[in-house]
C-alpha cells in the first residue's frame, strides 16, 4: 500500500491511501477531531464515489474493529487451530518482479520453497485459477494465495521476487 500524508494548514492532515487492488481513499484529519473517508473510482481516481463523515470515537471504534482489536471471526480461530504452523498467505506480483512471465513450473516454487501456490487471481479479479499446474504464467498485479509454513513463504517469496531462489 501507499500512503502519501499532506499538512493542511489551518484544518489539519490529509493522508492518500493506494491499495495494491488499486483503490484510493482519502482521509481528513482535522484538528477538532472529525475524519473525513473519500473512497475514489477505480476508473477514474478523481471521482469520489462516497464520503463518510466520523467524530474522534468513532474512528478509534472503526480502527479497532479494522485492526481486528474487537472481534476475531470464529472461522479463523478455528483455521488457525487446525493449520498450527502452517500459513496461507496472499502476494500481490508486482511489474517488477522477475517471476512475471514464468510458469509455476519453471519457478519450481513447490520442490525450491516447499510453499504451494493454491490459487490466482489476476488484475481486478478477471482471471482465477484454483489449484493452478505447472504450466500457469505468472502475471504481472496478479495476486497469489500461497500456503506454507514461515520459513517456506520467506524463501517463496525470494523466489517471486528473483525468479529463483
Amino acid at each position: 500500500m501507499n500512503i502519501k500524508e499532506t499538512d493542511l494548514p489551518g484544518i489539519g492532515k490529509k493522508y492518500q491511501l493506494l491499495a495494491r487492488g488499486g483503490d484510493k481513499l482519502v482521509v481528513v484529519i482535522h484538528d477538532d477531531g472529525r475524519r473525513e473517508c473519500y473512497h475514489y473510482d477505480y476508473a477514474n481516481a478523481d471521482d469520489s464515489v462516497s464520503m463518510v463523515t466520523l467524530d474522534d470515537d468513532e474512528a478509534r471504534m472503526l480502527a479497532a474493529i479494522l485492526g481486528g482489536m474487537t472481534y476475531k471471526p470464529k472461522a479463523l480461530e478455528t483455521i488457525e487451530m487446525a493449520l498450527d504452523d502452517l500459513v496461507i498467505e496472499w502476494y500481490r506480483v508486482e511489474p517488477d518482479y522477475l517471476s512475471v512471465g514464468k510458469t509455476i513450473g519453471e519457478l519450481n516454487v513447490r520442490h525450491t520453497s516447499g510453499a504451494t501456490i493454491i490459487a490466482i487471481i489476476g488484475k481486478q479479479r478477471t482471471t482465477q485459477y484454483i489449484n493452478p499446474g505447472p504450466d500457469v504464467v505468472i502475471t504481472a498485479d496478479c495476486t497469489l494465495i500461497v500456503a506454507g509454513e514461515r520459513r517456506q513463504q520467506k524463501l517463496f517469496k525470494t523466489i517471486l521476487m528473483n525468479g529463483s531462489e
